[in-house]
């Protein structure tokens, strides 16, 4: 006879859990759709959608479907070993994107780390070892390893771990005379969001876009478009690089390629992806057959003219109805972003209060997110029920009204 076992609360993690995190007073234990229920057993609505991760909500029956048939078959064999799953769904990103070769890890850091060490031993193989310079953008997030967070635009990450790596330059987001001015023949990478996610959701121009293409070819500097939080349909295509018809030389993702399951990709073309030859790089868990047979289903549900189209229909209601608050209470003077990575904007007398708006919202028993203080961040399921939007939205209308009446 088994012995029971104890009951975990919210207080345990303030005892053994180490404490970067400060996680809501509540535990969710049961999710299905965009409607989760806590330990109380209280029901939430999830716009938040694990940060940008659930794209196809919680407990989606093709990714509980794959996730069984696989855990039934093979677990691990590292990568001594190739698998069916990882070279299907390698197979498939490919046939969907701008790439040719796919290399798997299991987080967004991971594959910008990737991204990152393909692009100086390209540079270092072709042009010498003084061509290892990286240009990033102010406020960008790109991971939390030592290399990612510096590369990543925001000091408050980065500072408090030592020195910080060689060759990394910072300039401002949708400046073309920045970049002009910042780039050389020792540049040997970009790298830049299509959307900047963390800092605020803010979408890039696309003459800026197209001006940084043109510089990357004109020095011999590979373009990185990360695209951990606007892969996957976020947008409204499968990746937002597609809006803007400007294609990079590597392209990471990660977040909703898992569905919830952690995996990521680094897409390249065939001429770069050779310079990463055997014993170059690796990972131990990258490519495992449980996460690639995961990751397919999610590209099979998410990559169907249905689901993409009817991720532009779902923003035009949320912006319905987010307007709507706009209207009666103020608070937010913009909403931004594109597809279902939307961020509404704080107006000048609510600066800083996007804490306020989240726990007024989960009293409210509605799930959203912040992108930095001044932005609520809305990322749920790409294929959210509509009737899940009015109630979600109705339950965050309320929340607000609530703070503009104290």
């Amino acid at each position: 006879m088994s012995m029971q076992q104890p009951r975990v609360e919210r207080a345990d993690f303030d005892r053994v859990m180490v404490p970067n995190y400060a996680p809501a007073g509540f535990i969710p234990v049961r999710g299905e759709g965009s409607r989760v229920w806590d330990q109380g057993g209280r029901e939430l609505i999830d716009l938040a959608g694990g940060i940008a991760v659930n794209g196809l909500g919680h407990c989606h029956p093709a990714l509980v479907s794959a996730l069984a048939k696989q855990a039934g078959k093979l677990w691990h064999m590292s990568n001594v070993f190739t698998n069916e799953p990882a070279l299907q769904l390698a197979r498939k990103l490919a046939e969907a994107t701008f790439a040719e070769r796919v290399f798997f890890a299991n987080s967004g850091a991971e594959a910008n780390e990737a991204a990152l060490k393909l692009a100086r031993k390209v540079a270092s193989d072709r042009f010498g070892g003084n061509k290892h310079e990286i240009i990033s953008t102010v406020n960008s997030f790109h991971g939390r390893t030592i290399f990612t967070v510096n590369v990543g635009g925001q000091p408050k990450y980065s500072e408090g771990f030592g020195p910080r790596p060689e060759g990394i330059t910072h300039v401002p987001y949708n400046d073309i005379s920045a970049i002009e001015a910042a780039i050389s023949d020792s540049t040997c990478a970009v790298i830049l969001e299509p959307i900047q996610g963390e800092s605020g959701v803010l979408p890039a121009d696309q003459a800026w876009l197209k001006r940084v293409r043109e510089l990357c070819d004109q020095h011999d500097a590979l373009l990185i478009f990360d695209e951990v939080q606007t892969g996957m349909g976020r947008t409204g295509k499968l990746f937002a690089y597609e809006h803007y018809h400007v294609t990079p030389d590597i392209l990471t993702t990660a977040k909703s390629l898992g569905g919830g399951f952690p995996i990521s990709a680094m897409l390249t073309l065939e001429r770069w992806a050779g310079y990463l030859n055997v014993g170059t790089h690796g990972t131990t868990f990258g490519g495992n057959p449980l996460a690639c047979a995961v990751g397919e289903a999610v590209l099979d549900t998410i990559n169907t003219p249905e689901v993409l189209a009817g991720v532009a229909e779902r923003e035009q209601l949320f912006r319905t109805y987010l307007q709507e608050i706009i209207e009666r209470h103020g608070v937010f003077d913009r909403v931004r972003g594109k597809g279902l990575l939307i961020g509404a904007v704080l107006n000048e007398s609510w600066q800083g209060r996007a804490a306020d708006i989240l726990a007024a919202a989960e009293a409210a028993g509605v799930l959203v997110l912040m992108a930095g203080p001044n932005v609520v961040r809305f990322a749920p399921s790409l294929v959210i029920e509509p009737d899940d939007i009015r109630e979600g939205m109705q339950r965050f209308a309320a929340a607000v009204k609530s703070l503009c009446d104290n």
